[in-house]
């Protein structure tokens, strides 16, 4: 391969130093190859196996514990989109049924327990599979659930503080207008409505995650998603048309940012292709 020229070694030299450590196997991690992960009998992996999900399981029951006591508090926090749309006292969330504070406390403990326990269920997932994989393998990994953590979040933030809001007024609106006032919403239906939408915007925003993972083991190429990129876009409106209340403003609320990430894609994908390039 050509060599590359001075004002990209300078453009890109210290980028590629960095993606040579720590995304590329080197001379070094070859040689300790054969230390990662020494032969064992079957048993011992499925020992390692059952270990692993024995303690998943007692650190979702433990994260189900520690939500218990904060279950009135977070109905409050599930509420909230309610007052911020303005119809705090016009509509009321209200049991009717004599189990609904049974079954959201249930549902509390469990979605609760759920995100709580997740950084050790990775982590033990971690210790399992780790061993068997080579350095820039595991270095790969984090860096793609990092990058994941950090769009979830972001889709649920978005979500609770602009989407919910947004969502609640015209829906309700809608109804006065269809001459079907909402004063009152049953707890269960709303509160399941709620967290729906809430994981559906947490999702929805590592579809391009996924492609970026492709991309960063080469088996996607950027000019391949640019070429595609108005497929890409009637594919993204069309998930967040299912996914979104039936309103069109939630849907570009999801739909425009997941439009912005598939293009900050094509950009980290050409980037690693890039440096690539520079590394070899």
């Amino acid at each position: 391969m050509a060599e590359p020229t001075p004002d990209k070694k300078t453009k890109h030299g210290l980028a590629a130093r960095l993606f040579r450590r720590f995304f590329t196997e080197t001379d070094e991690d070859r040689a300790h190859e054969g230390e990662l992960d020494p032969p064992r009998p079957f048993i011992e992996h499925f020992i390692d196996l059952r270990n692993c999900i024995v303690r998943s399981v007692l650190a979702w029951g433990a994260g189900m514990l520690i939500v218990a006591p904060f279950a009135p508090w977070v109905m409050h926090a599930l509420q909230r989109p309610l007052a911020q749309a303005g119809l705090e006292g016009q509509v009321i969330v209200q049991g009717l049924d004599v189990t609904a504070g049974f079954n959201i406390f249930m549902s509390t403990m469990l979605w609760g327990g759920t995100i709580l326990a997740l950084p050790a269920i990775l982590c033990f997932l971690a210790q399992f599979i780790f061993p068997g994989l080579k350095r820039h393998e595991r270095n790969l990994i984090l860096f793609v659930l990092s990058i994941g953590l950090f769009l979830f979040v972001g889709g649920v933030w978005l979500c609770y503080g602009f989407t919910l809001r947004l969502a609640l007024q015209m829906l309700i609106a809608f109804n006065a207008w269809m001459n079907v006032p909402t004063t009152i919403l049953e707890a269960n239906a709303y509160v399941s409505i709620i967290l729906k939408i809430l994981l559906a915007f947490g999702l929805a925003f590592q579809f391009p995650l996924i492609l970026l993972a492709l991309g960063w083991l080469g088996i996607i190429r950027a000019e391949t998603l640019r070429r595609h990129r108005g497929g890409a876009i009637i594919l993204i409106f069309t998930i967040a048309m299912f996914l979104t209340p039936p309103d069109i403003l939630s849907q570009i609320i999801m739909a425009v940012p997941m439009c912005i990430l598939y293009e900050i894609t094509i950009w980290l994908v050409r980037l690693r292709e890039r440096l690539a390039d520079d590394t070899e």
